[in-house]
């Protein structure tokens, strides 16, 4: 006679319903786990020691890239003068135009060439002093003027006058004298004034400059002496 089940439920619950709602409260036990993270949780629990330790260990620091070099000093820019562009070079045309005037090309003459400056001339000299004047004083001595002596007056001769008397006469260029003052007295009156009388009626030949007569002043002695 078969024994009763051990594993039976108390209060007549079957064996197989226990074991459908267990398979069913794992299903449902995993879908909320699915959407809980429990499940990912569960999964990186049991990761194995040596890889966690792979990703845990820290990574190698990358080697710090040196100071970049300071840049070089900019020289300063050159300034280019723009070369001024071709000209287009002249085609000589053997072909004459149609109503071109025909000529003879002269040449044109060479130019003279570049002399050097020409330094200034000297300044003249000074002229040379002009010579001395030749001059030639008026004169009563020629023979041909017949020139009378003064005459000696009566009384002085009795009263035994006598001297020099020199006159200052001034000639004219005719040889008359213009004017007689006394230069010299004879120390008497009477004779200085009987000597201008005497030379006022004389003729003289004229003084001249360089052969020209000019009116000069000439001095002219008269003597009285007793004899």
């Amino acid at each position: 006679m078969p024994q009763p089940d051990r594993f039976a439920p108390a209060g007549g619950v079957s064996r197989n319903a226990v074991i459908v709602g267990s398979v069913v409260l794992l299903h449902v036990a995993g879908l909320w786990a699915l959407q809980s993270g429990l499940l990912r949780k569960a999964a990186e629990v049991v990761v194995p020691a040596e890889l966690l330790s792979e990703f845990i260990a820290p990574a190698p620091k990358a080697a710090q890239p040196a100071p970049p070099a300071p840049p070089p000093p900019k020289a300063a820019p050159k300034v280019q003068t723009p070369r001024p562009a071709p000209r287009p070079a002249a085609i000589a045309d053997p072909t004459p135009a149609p109503n071109a005037p025909v000529g003879i090309t002269t040449p044109q003459p060479p130019a003279p060439p570049i002399e050097a400056p020409v330094a200034p001339p000297a300044p003249p000299a000074p002229p040379a002093p002009p010579a001395p004047a030749r001059i030639e004083m008026p004169s009563s001595d020629a023979a041909y003027l017949n020139n009378p002596k003064p005459s000696y007056p009566a009384i002085s001769k009795r009263m035994g006058e006598q001297g020099k008397v020199v006159l200052r006469v001034l000639i004219g260029t005719d040889g008359l004298p213009q004017k007689v003052e006394i230069s010299q007295s004879s120390g008497y009156d009477r004779l200085d004034r009987q000597a201008q009388d005497a030379v006022l009626r004389w003729r003289f030949v004229p003084g001249k400059r360089n052969g020209v007569p000019e009116t000069m002043w000439n001095l002219v002695p008269i003597n009285f002496v007793l004899e």
